[in-house]
């Protein structure tokens, strides 16, 4: 039987993707059902990318970015982290 993937062992960089994209959504103040729905993604999906479940598409990023008015390059952490990030996980 497969363990189900806890945070601590899921990818580094996707995780930190969930965390600013939830930040974000935190900051404007609109609750997770609301944005989903605003974003035009499933609510409990969304919900799965916020938790670093669920690895978002590319038209899934660009749905969340225009939803927060902000750039898709703003839900990526910065190129040092990045580069933490991607070298740390292999």
């Amino acid at each position: 039987m497969q363990k189900r993937k806890t945070l601590e062992n899921r990818d580094p960089l996707l995780q930190a993707v969930a965390t600013r994209i939830r930040a974000l959504r935190e900051g404007k103040g609109i609750a997770q059902e609301v944005f989903a729905y605003e974003a035009g993604i499933d609510r409990s999906y969304y919900g799965g990318i916020e938790r670093g479940k669920y690895s978002p598409t590319a038209i899934n990023l660009a749905k969340i970015a225009v939803a927060l008015d902000v750039e898709v390059g703003e839900l990526f952490p910065g190129r040092e982290e990045l580069v933490v990030l991607l070298t740390s996980h292999n």
